[in-house]
């Protein structure tokens, strides 16, 4: 009992006993029992030696062409030690229970029904993706994307119209919470799998097989839902969506727009958009939501931004939602509780990451011109991102860093706008009230006495590096003002004495 009164000891023992060959119920609660304390990292050494890895591993179907009977349990208790134990991920490669694994999720997508083991493979999968790199490569090597696309047909019960358009069936039956569970671990793999396939060309069978896969990642995101599922949809479905398509290669991502529009569907110049708007309703539930903004925001910000640069159609459509002709100029551009007041928030948000993506999204939407951008936001707003691209000297852009063509169409003012045009402060993006001069009354000695205060002051807080003052070089790059050629804002007037000491040193020369 001395023995068995340690964690360790108790696995050890445990794992010796499992190798006996024990059946049915001893075997159960003992897999169990080693479920538990494989919950606890401090006790795992009995459970990564190669030989329980093994063990475990045939168990769980991975390793022979028997489907034993506690499949569930031990794949569990490999969930937990892959989770806790660098270790065991290490030899999950080496000796090659991978390959047994993708093999047993093949066999277990190809059947009609899967069994309720198969939710405990894609987890195991998922985590050895996401701890593993070279182990996300072997998947997509192996056939990933193709295998888990099926799984992912099979679960959503996926009926096809053409090619790349699924059946929407509005009186289709809730997906249950099993299957949506299944669904979250494909698509949270799939995403392990291709997100550095974002920026690359895909081969011609690749580029169809991603197609496919797009055009059911559509299905879920147009799909009908009840009140009781809005939680577990919103969360699996359009937050696990969104991430995948956002790794997807962009030229594959057209599925999206080339379903015929149906008679209700939102349209932009004769393209469905019904797919764009579901997903900017997704991003003002984001906006929304507040918590954990860099997470939630910028797989949809940065969808938007690339499918916004790709088509010109979708661009269009989120610009009339997000920056509708200006009309009241009386507020700052950041106030409000609009989409585009929320975006142009985050424009400035502490977190860099996000501050871009939102910047980037409104800089797309005016087509990169410097102009228009300054126009909807403010100089102070977008002053961030023109400092990053160099474009603080004014100058617009037709063709983007990506190589995007613009139309040279103007971006035409309401009258509303027109009329109070020459009144709006560039910096803040609104009408201002009229101030009094602060120098109304002054003598110009005073004037030029108060400049000079004002020079000293700068001049003072520079030396302490409190500030730096910043201009323009001729690139339109923000530099320190010191590398600036003609600057005199940064040299003290010199004294009477100094002058006159200068003077002296001159006529002595």
């Amino acid at each position: 009992m001395a023995l068995l009164s340690c964690p360790q000891n108790l696995a050890t023992v445990l794992v010796r006993f499992i190798r006996t060959g024990v059946k049915s119920r001893l075997l159960r609660v003992s897999l169990r029992t080693l479920r538990i304390l494989s919950r606890d990292k401090k006790v795992l050494g009995p459970l990564v030696t190669d030989c329980a890895l093994l063990t475990l591993a045939k168990l769980a179907g991975m390793t022979t062409s028997e489907i034993p009977d506690e499949r569930k349990e031990a794949m569990k208790v490999l969930c937990n030690v892959v989770y806790n134990s660098t270790w065991a991920q290490e030899r999950f490669s080496a000796l090659r229970i991978m390959c047994g694994l993708i093999e047993s999720l093949s066999s277990s997508v190809s059947c009609s029904s899967p069994s309720s083991v198969q939710f405990y493979e894609l987890r195991l999968l998922f985590l050895i993706t996401a701890l593993r790199p070279e182990l996300s490569t072997q998947l997509q090597q192996e056939g990933g994307v193709s295998i888990l696309t099926a799984a992912l047909e099979s679960c959503l019960e996926v009926q096809w119209k053409e090619q790349y358009e699924c059946v929407l069936d509005p009186s289709a039956a809730p997906i249950s919470l099993e299957a949506s569970q299944r669904i979250s671990e494909i698509l949270k793999i799939l995403f392990n799998i291709t997100y550095s396939s974002h920026r690359q060309e895909p081969t011609e069978d690749d580029a169809a097989l991603y197609r496919h896969l797009v055009a059911i990642l559509r299905l879920c995101l147009m799909r009908k839902i009840t009140s009781l599922e809005i939680h577990i949809y919103s969360c699996v479905f359009h937050s696990h969506t969104v991430n995948l398509l956002s790794a997807l290669p962009l030229q594959c991502l057209d599925v999206l727009l080339t379903v015929p529009p149906e008679p209700d569907s939102d349209q932009c110049e004769g393209v469905n958009m019904d797919c764009v708007h579901n997903l900017l309703m997704f991003m003002e539930r984001r906006l929304e939501s507040g918590d954990k903004i860099k997470e939630k925001l910028t797989p949809i910000l940065n969808l938007l931004t690339e499918s916004c640069r790709a088509h010109r159609e979708t661009r269009h459509y989120i610009r009339k939602h997000i920056l509708p002709p200006l009309r009241d100029v009386s507020h700052r551009p950041e106030e409000g509780s609009t989409v585009k007041s929320r975006l142009i928030r985050l424009m400035t948000h502490l977190d860099t990451d996000v501050k871009h993506c939102a910047a980037d999204l409104i800089f797309v939407l005016c087509k990169e011109n410097v102009r228009r951008f300054v126009k909807y936001t403010g100089y102070g707003n977008a002053a961030g991102l023109l400092a990053t691209r160099g474009l603080l000297g004014g100058q617009g852009a037709r063709t983007s860093s990506s190589g995007t063509q613009y139309s040279s169409d103007s971006d035409s003012d309401t009258e509303e706008y027109r009329q109070v045009k020459d009144r709006i402060n560039p910096v803040t993006g609104r009408v201002e009230a009229e101030q009094p001069d602060p120098m109304e009354g002054m003598t110009e000695e005073e004037k030029e006495e108060e400049a000079k205060r004002l020079i000293m002051l700068f001049n003072k807080l520079s030396r302490d590096n409190i500030i730096q003052p910043m201009g323009v070089d001729a690139e339109g790059k923000l530099v320190p003002m010191s590398g600036l050629t003609g600057n005199s804002l940064t040299e003290e007037p010199k004294s009477e004495s100094d002058n006159d000491g200068d003077a002296g040193e001159g006529e002595d020369n």
